[in-house]
């Protein structure tokens, strides 16, 4: 009844807690109770479960939460606009953030103070005293708190804007000058904004760096994410440490590392709302989102919008666009789907709907037979 994986766990177990062939046969027995309510009939609707008990519960139970991290009081989104950024699978989520794990060499909390103080991101307005226009000379002046990083400063700010400005170091101030000639006060205005802004130390993207201790490891939690550029750190385990951006994670480590952040993502998003949603069926979901290679996301323009069939895309949302387009294209609606069956009236081909009894005409000869037989004795 077991499949060969489950009974090989349970031969290991059994050696490991050394479990005489009592004990063996009652663990085993509870593990088939356990497999058999784990799986579902054949023709069951899987799909109309898993939404059901997603959807409910996530819309009608999930309030729109946030919560402030730590005691820098940093609003990360949770509750429903996190579970609506999941689903949707948004390329640019509203709080994104990392859990960076440690080497075993690094793994103190001394190691992990260090890290977060290098990585977070520090613009060059971070580190200024003041950044000024002199309208007369048409430059920008930069005065630093620290003195001693002009020349880096400088250095960085030149490789960034080589070809529009002139950087020079006067005075203990770093005096910059567009090429441009005629430039107006707003247009220099704006390089203002564009200069303050330019990361010069740490990492771009990291605005918050938190410790935290999770058992024996002192974990590094990150507001803003770069996963790539974290990487590269020789403290970081790159084995372990993980963005809640579903694309990042995507674009670095593949379409299975994908599935498990939109997994792992929604689950801790419910529980956290105190919500006992099977997790069977968000990897049902996840594998919907991931199963050709690429994240697609739940509605008109992801999943939904790409069914095959053109009543199922029209009874979703836009309508007449799908019909219309359909007309078009001379599509054809095979019916071979629970929606499209349901509109028209037709047994949905779920449950005992997607069986066909096949009759065999030499049997029923012989019953013929044998029924006029009978009757002539």
């Amino acid at each position: 009844m077991l499949p060969k994986k489950i009974m090989e766990e349970i031969e290991k177990v059994s050696k490991e807690f050394n479990l005489d062939e009592e004990k063996k046969r009652k663990l085993m027995e509870e593990i088939e109770k356990v497999y058999l309510n784990s799986r579902f009939e054949p023709g069951e609707a899987i799909g109309i479960l898993a939404a059901q008990s997603i959807s409910e519960p996530a819309t009608q139970l999930t309030m729109r939460t946030y919560h402030l991290a730590g005691v820098a009081g940093i609003k990360v989104t949770f509750g429903l606009p996190r579970l609506i950024e999941i689903f949707d699978a948004k390329r640019n989520i509203e709080t994104p953030m990392m859990t960076i794990y440690l080497k075993k060499e690094y793994n103190t909390k001394e190691d992990a103070e260090r890290l977060a103080y290098k990585i977070v991101e520090r613009r060059v307005i971070d580190i200024s005293k003041y950044i000024s226009i002199d309208v007369g000379e048409n430059t920008i002046k930069i005065e630093l708190e620290d003195k001693r990083k002009l020349e880096k400063v400088e250095k960085i700010i030149k490789e960034a804007l080589s070809k529009r400005i002139s950087v020079k170091i006067k005075e203990d101030s770093i005096v910059i000058e567009p090429k441009s000639e005629g430039i107006r006060f707003s247009d220099l205005q704006k390089l203002k904004d564009e200069i303050s802004n330019i990361v010069v130390e740490g990492v771009a993207g990291i605005t918050a760096a938190i410790i935290r201790k999770e058992e024996e490891n002192w974990i590094v939690q990150t507001i803003g994410s770069n996963l790539r550029e974290i990487l590269k750190f020789d403290e970081v385990n790159e084995h372990k440490t993980i963005s809640n951006d579903i694309y990042e994670v995507y674009e670095i480590f593949g379409i299975e590392a994908a599935r498990n952040v939109i997994i792992k993502e929604a689950y801790k998003t419910m529980q956290e709302q105190g919500l006992d949603v099977d997790i069977r069926y968000l990897l049902l979901l996840a594998d919907v989102m991931t199963w050709n290679g690429e994240i697609n996301s739940i509605g008109r323009y992801g999943i939904a919008g790409a069914k095959a069939s053109v009543l199922s895309r029209a009874a979703f949302e836009e309508t007449i666009k799908h019909l219309i387009r359909a007309s078009i294209r001379n599509e054809i609606d095979e019916f071979k789907g629970l929606f499209e069956n349901v509109m028209v009236g037709q047994p949905a081909p779920v449950g005992t709907g997607m069986f066909e009894l096949i009759v065999r005409s030499d049997e029923n000869a012989h019953r013929r037979n044998d029924k006029e037989s009978n009757k002539g004795e």
